[in-house]
Protein backbone atom coordinates (compact mmCIF):
# COMPACT_ATOMS: atom_id res chain seq x y z
CA UNK A 1 0.00 0.00 0.00
CA UNK A 2 0.74 3.73 -0.14
CA UNK A 3 1.97 5.54 2.92
CA UNK A 4 1.98 9.34 3.23
CA UNK A 5 3.90 11.50 6.23
CA UNK A 6 1.44 13.74 7.83
CA UNK A 7 2.20 16.21 10.43
CA UNK A 8 -0.25 18.93 12.07
CA UNK A 9 1.24 22.33 10.85
CA UNK A 10 -0.80 25.33 11.14
CA UNK A 11 -0.12 28.36 8.93
CA UNK A 12 2.22 30.57 10.48
CA UNK A 13 1.40 32.85 13.70
CA UNK A 14 2.10 36.56 13.97
CA UNK A 15 2.32 37.93 17.40
CA UNK A 16 3.14 41.49 18.29
CA UNK A 17 4.47 40.79 21.96
CA UNK A 18 7.85 39.03 22.16
CA UNK A 19 6.52 37.88 25.92
CA UNK A 20 3.13 36.33 24.35
CA UNK A 21 5.44 34.61 21.68
CA UNK A 22 7.38 32.38 23.67
CA UNK A 23 5.59 32.53 27.02
CA UNK A 24 4.88 29.04 26.13
CA UNK A 25 8.30 27.61 26.19
CA UNK A 26 8.45 25.26 29.56
CA UNK A 27 11.11 24.79 31.81
CA UNK A 28 13.86 22.76 30.79
CA UNK A 29 13.30 23.31 27.03
CA UNK A 30 16.08 22.89 24.25
CA UNK A 31 15.98 25.66 22.71
CA UNK A 32 18.26 26.56 19.19
CA UNK A 33 19.30 30.41 19.84
CA UNK A 34 20.39 32.46 16.06
CA UNK A 35 23.48 34.71 15.46
CA UNK A 36 27.25 34.70 15.28
CA UNK A 37 28.85 36.93 18.04
CA UNK A 38 25.70 39.35 18.38
CA UNK A 39 25.04 39.61 14.69
CA UNK A 40 22.05 38.26 13.70
CA UNK A 41 20.48 37.44 17.27
CA UNK A 42 16.80 37.41 18.43
CA UNK A 43 17.00 40.28 20.68
CA UNK A 44 13.13 40.80 21.42
CA UNK A 45 13.13 37.10 21.89
CA UNK A 46 15.27 36.98 24.12
CA UNK A 47 14.07 40.37 26.19
CA UNK A 48 11.22 38.05 26.15
CA UNK A 49 12.42 34.81 27.92
CA UNK A 50 13.56 37.38 30.54
CA UNK A 51 10.24 38.38 31.52
CA UNK A 52 8.79 35.15 31.38
CA UNK A 53 12.01 33.28 33.55
CA UNK A 54 11.96 30.04 32.21
CA UNK A 55 14.27 28.26 33.91
CA UNK A 56 16.84 25.24 33.12
CA UNK A 57 17.50 25.89 29.52
CA UNK A 58 19.69 23.83 27.25
CA UNK A 59 20.36 26.92 24.84
CA UNK A 60 22.18 25.85 21.47
CA UNK A 61 24.01 28.34 19.77
CA UNK A 62 27.36 29.43 18.64
CA UNK A 63 28.13 31.71 20.97
CA UNK A 64 27.28 33.24 25.23
CA UNK A 65 26.69 36.40 24.08
CA UNK A 66 28.65 39.13 25.87
CA UNK A 67 28.06 40.00 29.83
CA UNK A 68 25.23 42.41 29.25
CA UNK A 69 23.85 41.53 26.12
CA UNK A 70 22.22 38.71 24.06
CA UNK A 71 22.33 35.36 25.67
CA UNK A 72 25.06 36.98 28.38
CA UNK A 73 21.28 38.42 30.20
CA UNK A 74 19.77 34.93 30.26
CA UNK A 75 23.29 33.93 32.01
CA UNK A 76 22.90 36.46 34.65
CA UNK A 77 19.73 35.45 35.34
CA UNK A 78 20.95 32.14 35.77
CA UNK A 79 18.22 30.45 33.17
CA UNK A 80 20.83 28.57 31.50
CA UNK A 81 21.46 25.13 32.74
CA UNK A 82 23.70 23.83 29.68
CA UNK A 83 25.19 25.42 26.70
CA UNK A 84 25.60 24.03 23.38
CA UNK A 85 28.22 26.00 21.55
CA UNK A 86 31.75 26.43 19.66
CA UNK A 87 33.19 29.61 21.18
CA UNK A 88 32.45 31.36 24.70
CA UNK A 89 35.43 33.75 24.71
CA UNK A 90 33.67 36.83 25.56
CA UNK A 91 31.56 36.31 28.54
CA UNK A 92 33.59 36.58 31.98
CA UNK A 93 30.30 34.93 34.11
CA UNK A 94 30.03 32.39 31.56
CA UNK A 95 33.17 31.37 32.30
CA UNK A 96 33.05 32.07 36.23
CA UNK A 97 29.23 29.94 36.09
CA UNK A 98 30.98 26.99 34.10
CA UNK A 99 34.43 27.07 36.31
CA UNK A 100 32.26 26.88 39.77
CA UNK A 101 29.68 24.13 38.31
CA UNK A 102 26.61 26.14 38.20
CA UNK A 103 26.70 25.88 34.29
CA UNK A 104 26.64 22.49 31.48
CA UNK A 105 28.81 23.39 28.69
CA UNK A 106 29.08 21.26 25.50
CA UNK A 107 32.03 22.66 23.30
CA UNK A 108 31.47 21.45 19.80
CA UNK A 109 33.35 22.56 16.84
CA UNK A 110 31.67 24.97 14.65
CA UNK A 111 31.53 23.39 11.75
CA UNK A 112 30.51 20.11 13.33
CA UNK A 113 27.42 22.24 15.45
CA UNK A 114 26.57 23.67 12.10
CA UNK A 115 26.03 20.51 10.47
CA UNK A 116 24.04 18.52 13.10
CA UNK A 117 21.74 21.43 13.04
CA UNK A 118 21.56 21.34 9.64
CA UNK A 119 21.26 17.19 9.94
CA UNK A 120 18.63 17.57 13.01
CA UNK A 121 16.42 19.40 10.57
CA UNK A 122 16.72 17.52 7.62
CA UNK A 123 15.65 14.38 9.72
CA UNK A 124 19.06 12.56 9.70
CA UNK A 125 20.23 10.87 13.36
CA UNK A 126 23.88 10.85 12.60
CA UNK A 127 26.59 11.85 10.16
CA UNK A 128 30.34 11.33 10.21
CA UNK A 129 32.92 13.37 10.16
CA UNK A 130 36.79 13.94 10.38
CA UNK A 131 37.01 17.18 12.38
CA UNK A 132 38.22 15.71 16.00
CA UNK A 133 39.13 12.60 15.39
CA UNK A 134 42.30 12.11 17.22
CA UNK A 135 41.13 14.87 19.68
CA UNK A 136 39.28 15.23 23.11
CA UNK A 137 36.13 15.43 20.81
CA UNK A 138 36.61 11.81 20.09
CA UNK A 139 38.44 10.41 22.77
CA UNK A 140 35.35 11.50 25.53
CA UNK A 141 36.81 13.14 29.23
CA UNK A 142 36.33 17.03 28.26
CA UNK A 143 34.30 18.73 30.75
CA UNK A 144 31.08 19.31 30.65
CA UNK A 145 30.19 20.10 34.40
CA UNK A 146 32.74 20.43 37.07
CA UNK A 147 32.37 19.86 40.86
CA UNK A 148 32.87 23.09 43.14
CA UNK A 149 35.82 21.48 43.97
CA UNK A 150 36.97 21.42 40.53
CA UNK A 151 36.62 17.87 39.79
CA UNK A 152 34.99 16.79 36.36
CA UNK A 153 31.16 15.97 37.71
CA UNK A 154 30.11 15.17 33.82
CA UNK A 155 32.49 14.44 31.05
CA UNK A 156 31.78 14.07 27.63
CA UNK A 157 31.33 10.63 25.95
CA UNK A 158 33.98 9.27 23.54
CA UNK A 159 32.63 9.08 19.70
CA UNK A 160 32.39 6.07 17.57
CA UNK A 161 35.15 5.99 14.73
CA UNK A 162 35.17 4.24 11.25
CA UNK A 163 37.48 3.95 8.23
CA UNK A 164 35.95 5.41 4.95
CA UNK A 165 38.75 5.09 2.02
CA UNK A 166 41.81 4.92 4.08
CA UNK A 167 40.65 8.17 6.38
CA UNK A 168 39.56 8.15 10.04
CA UNK A 169 35.72 9.64 10.73
CA UNK A 170 34.05 10.37 13.95
CA UNK A 171 30.08 9.47 14.23
CA UNK A 172 28.43 12.76 15.17
CA UNK A 173 24.48 12.88 16.24
CA UNK A 174 22.52 15.36 15.16
CA UNK A 175 20.72 18.57 17.24
CA UNK A 176 16.79 19.48 17.53
CA UNK A 177 15.31 21.48 19.45
CA UNK A 178 11.83 22.15 21.24
CA UNK A 179 11.92 25.91 20.25
CA UNK A 180 13.87 27.80 17.84
CA UNK A 181 14.59 32.10 18.11
CA UNK A 182 16.00 33.30 14.94
CA UNK A 183 16.61 36.55 13.78
CA UNK A 184 15.98 37.54 10.03
CA UNK A 185 15.47 41.00 7.77
CA UNK A 186 12.08 40.49 6.33
CA UNK A 187 8.81 38.42 6.59
CA UNK A 188 6.09 38.58 3.85
CA UNK A 189 2.76 37.41 5.42
CA UNK A 190 2.62 33.90 4.64
CA UNK A 191 5.41 33.19 6.94
CA UNK A 192 8.24 33.36 4.03
CA UNK A 193 11.71 35.29 5.12
CA UNK A 194 14.97 36.74 4.07
CA UNK A 195 18.07 37.57 5.56
CA UNK A 196 20.40 40.50 5.80
CA UNK A 197 24.33 40.04 4.64
CA UNK A 198 26.22 37.89 7.41
CA UNK A 199 23.20 37.89 10.13
CA UNK A 200 22.04 34.91 8.12
CA UNK A 201 24.99 32.70 9.93
CA UNK A 202 23.17 29.88 12.27
CA UNK A 203 19.65 31.59 11.76
CA UNK A 204 18.64 29.41 8.56
CA UNK A 205 19.50 25.89 9.96
CA UNK A 206 18.29 26.26 13.16
CA UNK A 207 14.54 27.34 11.02
CA UNK A 208 14.64 23.86 10.21
CA UNK A 209 15.32 21.89 13.16
CA UNK A 210 13.19 23.09 16.09
CA UNK A 211 9.66 21.57 16.72
CA UNK A 212 8.52 25.15 17.16
CA UNK A 213 10.31 28.25 15.77
CA UNK A 214 9.68 31.81 16.37
CA UNK A 215 11.21 34.34 14.28
CA UNK A 216 11.49 37.78 14.25
CA UNK A 217 12.23 40.55 11.83
CA UNK A 218 12.75 44.14 11.17
CA UNK A 219 9.47 44.48 8.84
CA UNK A 220 6.60 42.34 7.66
CA UNK A 221 5.47 43.23 3.70
CA UNK A 222 2.81 41.95 1.69
CA UNK A 223 2.79 38.98 0.11
CA UNK A 224 4.36 39.06 -3.65
CA UNK A 225 6.99 41.26 -2.07
CA UNK A 226 9.46 38.95 -2.82
CA UNK A 227 10.09 36.46 -5.64
CA UNK A 228 9.53 33.00 -5.00
CA UNK A 229 13.43 31.93 -6.19
CA UNK A 230 14.53 35.65 -3.77
CA UNK A 231 12.96 33.56 -0.62
CA UNK A 232 16.04 32.21 2.03
CA UNK A 233 13.43 30.33 4.08
CA UNK A 234 10.08 29.06 2.93
CA UNK A 235 6.45 29.45 5.15
CA UNK A 236 6.55 25.55 6.17
CA UNK A 237 9.85 26.26 8.70
CA UNK A 238 8.15 29.11 10.50
CA UNK A 239 5.59 28.90 12.98
CA UNK A 240 5.37 32.28 14.89
CA UNK A 241 6.52 35.86 13.55
CA UNK A 242 6.67 39.07 15.13
CA UNK A 243 7.74 42.12 14.02
CA UNK A 244 10.92 43.81 16.54
CA UNK A 245 10.01 46.77 18.64
CA UNK A 246 13.73 47.96 18.60
CA UNK A 247 16.84 46.41 17.48
CA UNK A 248 20.14 47.86 18.99
CA UNK A 249 22.29 45.81 16.48
CA UNK A 250 25.21 46.05 18.75
CA UNK A 251 28.71 45.77 17.52
CA UNK A 252 31.10 43.50 19.16
CA UNK A 253 34.32 44.64 17.45
CA UNK A 254 34.12 47.88 15.45
CA UNK A 255 36.97 48.00 13.27
CA UNK A 256 37.05 50.99 10.99
CA UNK A 257 39.67 51.78 8.17
CA UNK A 258 42.49 54.08 8.76
CA UNK A 259 43.49 56.55 6.18
CA UNK A 260 45.81 55.52 3.50
CA UNK A 261 48.97 57.91 4.74
CA UNK A 262 48.29 56.98 8.72
CA UNK A 263 50.20 54.28 9.70
CA UNK A 264 50.71 55.07 13.03
CA UNK A 265 53.54 54.10 15.68
CA UNK A 266 54.81 50.78 15.55
CA UNK A 267 53.98 48.80 18.84
CA UNK A 268 57.25 46.68 20.00
CA UNK A 269 57.63 43.64 18.11
CA UNK A 270 55.51 44.84 15.26
CA UNK A 271 58.41 44.43 12.79
CA UNK A 272 58.83 40.46 13.90
CA UNK A 273 55.16 40.33 13.40
CA UNK A 274 55.02 42.17 9.58
CA UNK A 275 57.78 39.89 9.01
CA UNK A 276 55.55 36.45 9.57
CA UNK A 277 52.82 38.45 7.86
CA UNK A 278 55.00 39.04 4.71
CA UNK A 279 55.97 35.87 4.43
CA UNK A 280 52.76 34.18 4.67
CA UNK A 281 51.14 36.24 2.25
CA UNK A 282 53.24 34.90 -0.06
CA UNK A 283 51.67 31.34 -0.16
CA UNK A 284 48.69 33.21 -1.88
CA UNK A 285 48.19 32.39 -5.41
CA UNK A 286 46.06 33.63 -7.93
CA UNK A 287 42.46 32.68 -8.11
CA UNK A 288 42.74 30.83 -4.90
CA UNK A 289 39.86 30.49 -2.33
CA UNK A 290 41.53 31.55 1.18
CA UNK A 291 39.83 31.25 4.46
CA UNK A 292 41.88 33.12 7.12
CA UNK A 293 42.14 32.90 11.04
CA UNK A 294 41.43 36.01 13.09
CA UNK A 295 44.75 37.82 14.21
CA UNK A 296 48.06 37.19 11.94
CA UNK A 297 46.42 35.21 9.35
CA UNK A 298 43.72 38.22 8.59
CA UNK A 299 46.35 40.73 8.65
CA UNK A 300 48.41 38.94 5.97
CA UNK A 301 45.41 39.95 3.64
CA UNK A 302 46.73 43.45 3.41
CA UNK A 303 50.09 41.89 1.69
CA UNK A 304 48.51 40.65 -0.90
CA UNK A 305 50.03 41.10 -4.52
CA UNK A 306 48.00 43.47 -6.59
CA UNK A 307 48.94 40.97 -9.62
CA UNK A 308 46.37 38.35 -8.02
CA UNK A 309 42.84 37.62 -7.37
CA UNK A 310 42.42 36.09 -3.60
CA UNK A 311 38.80 35.40 -2.67
CA UNK A 312 38.44 35.27 0.93
CA UNK A 313 36.15 32.92 2.52
CA UNK A 314 34.78 33.85 6.10
CA UNK A 315 33.05 30.76 7.95
CA UNK A 316 29.59 32.73 9.36
CA UNK A 317 28.81 32.87 5.86
CA UNK A 318 30.57 35.10 3.18
CA UNK A 319 32.86 34.89 0.23
CA UNK A 320 34.60 38.09 -1.21
CA UNK A 321 35.63 40.07 2.14
CA UNK A 322 36.84 43.55 1.47
CA UNK A 323 39.05 45.70 3.88
CA UNK A 324 37.39 47.01 6.93
CA UNK A 325 34.79 50.05 6.14
CA UNK A 326 35.11 53.91 6.43
CA UNK A 327 32.80 54.96 9.19
CA UNK A 328 30.27 56.06 6.88
CA UNK A 329 30.08 52.33 5.55
CA UNK A 330 30.10 50.78 9.37
CA UNK A 331 26.93 47.89 8.76
CA UNK A 332 26.16 45.86 11.93
CA UNK A 333 24.96 42.97 9.88
CA UNK A 334 28.47 42.73 8.12
CA UNK A 335 30.97 40.93 10.04
CA UNK A 336 33.85 38.75 9.36
CA UNK A 337 34.47 35.36 11.85
CA UNK A 338 36.46 38.14 14.13
CA UNK A 339 33.30 39.42 14.50
CA UNK A 340 34.74 42.57 12.89
CA UNK A 341 33.05 44.97 11.15
CA UNK A 342 34.01 44.22 7.09
CA UNK A 343 33.22 45.25 3.50
CA UNK A 344 32.49 42.87 0.55
CA UNK A 345 34.26 43.17 -3.10
CA UNK A 346 32.01 42.76 -6.30
CA UNK A 347 30.52 39.35 -6.54
CA UNK A 348 30.72 38.31 -2.94
CA UNK A 349 28.09 36.14 -1.67
CA UNK A 350 26.47 35.67 1.61
CA UNK A 351 25.33 32.38 2.78
CA UNK A 352 24.26 29.95 6.38
CA UNK A 353 27.08 28.19 8.43
CA UNK A 354 26.29 25.09 7.20
CA UNK A 355 27.03 26.05 3.77
CA UNK A 356 30.24 27.70 4.76
CA UNK A 357 31.36 24.68 6.56
CA UNK A 358 30.21 22.24 3.36
CA UNK A 359 32.81 24.47 1.47
CA UNK A 360 35.35 23.71 3.81
CA UNK A 361 34.97 20.04 4.86
CA UNK A 362 34.37 19.49 0.94
CA UNK A 363 37.41 20.43 0.01
CA UNK A 364 36.39 23.50 -1.77
CA UNK A 365 38.64 26.19 -0.03
CA UNK A 366 42.24 25.90 -1.43
CA UNK A 367 44.04 27.49 1.65
CA UNK A 368 43.56 27.41 5.19
CA UNK A 369 45.64 30.23 7.47
CA UNK A 370 45.70 29.65 11.52
CA UNK A 371 47.42 31.01 14.42
CA UNK A 372 47.74 28.41 16.72
CA UNK A 373 50.07 27.93 20.36
CA UNK A 374 51.15 24.29 19.23
CA UNK A 375 52.18 22.12 16.64
CA UNK A 376 53.94 18.87 16.72
CA UNK A 377 56.53 17.60 13.83
CA UNK A 378 53.88 15.45 12.38
CA UNK A 379 50.93 18.22 11.71
CA UNK A 380 49.37 17.93 14.94
CA UNK A 381 47.93 21.42 15.92
CA UNK A 382 46.79 22.60 19.50
CA UNK A 383 44.78 25.83 19.30
CA UNK A 384 41.33 27.00 20.40
CA UNK A 385 39.31 26.30 17.14
CA UNK A 386 38.73 23.41 15.02
CA UNK A 387 40.08 23.83 11.32
CA UNK A 388 40.42 21.83 8.01
CA UNK A 389 43.57 23.47 7.34
CA UNK A 390 46.52 22.88 4.53
CA UNK A 391 48.85 25.82 6.02
CA UNK A 392 49.74 26.77 9.86
CA UNK A 393 50.75 29.90 11.01
CA UNK A 394 52.79 29.97 13.91
CA UNK A 395 52.73 33.13 16.07
CA UNK A 396 55.39 33.92 18.62
CA UNK A 397 56.60 33.07 21.78
CA UNK A 398 59.09 32.71 24.55
CA UNK A 399 58.80 28.49 24.88
CA UNK A 400 58.83 25.95 22.53
CA UNK A 401 55.45 25.93 20.53
CA UNK A 402 57.12 23.33 17.39
CA UNK A 403 57.10 20.01 19.27
CA UNK A 404 57.84 16.53 18.97
CA UNK A 405 54.76 16.21 20.74
CA UNK A 406 51.94 18.43 21.83
CA UNK A 407 51.82 18.83 25.49
CA UNK A 408 47.88 20.56 24.97
CA UNK A 409 44.57 19.11 24.32
CA UNK A 410 44.55 18.79 20.59
CA UNK A 411 41.89 20.32 18.05
CA UNK A 412 43.34 18.82 14.88
CA UNK A 413 45.38 15.80 14.01
CA UNK A 414 47.56 15.52 11.24
CA UNK A 415 46.57 18.79 9.57
CA UNK A 416 48.87 21.05 9.26
CA UNK A 417 51.35 20.94 5.87
CA UNK A 418 53.12 24.24 6.64
CA UNK A 419 54.74 26.11 9.66
CA UNK A 420 55.35 29.60 9.15
CA UNK A 421 57.53 30.75 11.93
CA UNK A 422 59.62 34.12 12.90
CA UNK A 423 62.29 32.43 12.34
CA UNK A 424 62.39 29.63 9.62
CA UNK A 425 59.88 28.19 7.67
CA UNK A 426 59.19 24.31 7.56
CA UNK A 427 57.67 21.81 5.47
CA UNK A 428 55.21 19.29 7.54
CA UNK A 429 55.23 15.20 6.27
CA UNK A 430 52.72 13.17 7.73
CA UNK A 431 54.84 10.54 8.35
CA UNK A 432 58.66 11.43 7.78
CA UNK A 433 58.16 14.64 10.00
CA UNK A 434 59.62 18.62 9.36
CA UNK A 435 61.73 19.84 6.64
CA UNK A 436 63.28 23.40 7.26
CA UNK A 437 63.11 25.13 3.95
CA UNK A 438 63.38 28.47 4.63
CA UNK A 439 65.46 30.78 7.50
CA UNK A 440 65.41 34.30 7.96
CA UNK A 441 68.57 36.37 6.83
CA UNK A 442 71.44 36.41 9.72
CA UNK A 443 69.63 33.05 11.60
CA UNK A 444 71.81 29.81 10.82
CA UNK A 445 70.89 26.32 11.43
CA UNK A 446 71.68 25.87 14.89
CA UNK A 447 69.95 29.24 15.57
CA UNK A 448 66.97 27.24 14.32
CA UNK A 449 67.65 24.05 16.10
CA UNK A 450 67.76 26.25 19.48
CA UNK A 451 64.20 27.35 18.83
CA UNK A 452 62.66 23.74 17.97
CA UNK A 453 61.49 21.29 20.03
CA UNK A 454 61.85 18.74 17.85
CA UNK A 455 64.14 17.26 15.36
CA UNK A 456 63.83 18.54 11.81
CA UNK A 457 65.82 17.53 8.42
CA UNK A 458 67.31 20.35 5.83
CA UNK A 459 66.14 20.51 2.53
Amino acid sequence: GCYFSTSCHRNTKFYTDPVEAVKDIPNGATILVGGFGLCGIPENLIGGLLKTGVKGITAVSNNAGVDNFGLGLLLQTKQIKRMVSSYVGENAEFERQYLSGELEVELTPQGTLAERIRAGGAGIPAFYTSTGYGTLVQEGGAPIKYNSDGTIAIASQPREVREFDGRHFILEKSITGDFALVKAWKADRAGNIIFRKTARNFNQPMCKAAKTTVVEVEEIVDIGTFAPEDIHVPKIYVDRLIQGEKFEKRIERLSIRKPEDSKGKQKPGDNVRERIIRRAALEFEDGMYANLGIGIPLLASNFISPDITVHLQSENGVLGLGPYPLESEVDPDLINAGKETVTVLPGSSYFSSDESFAMIRGGHVDLTMLGAMQVSKYGDLANWMIPVSWLFLLLKGNVHKILEKCNLPLTGKQCVNRIITEKAVFDVDKKKGLTLVEIWEGLSVDDIKKSTGCDFTVS
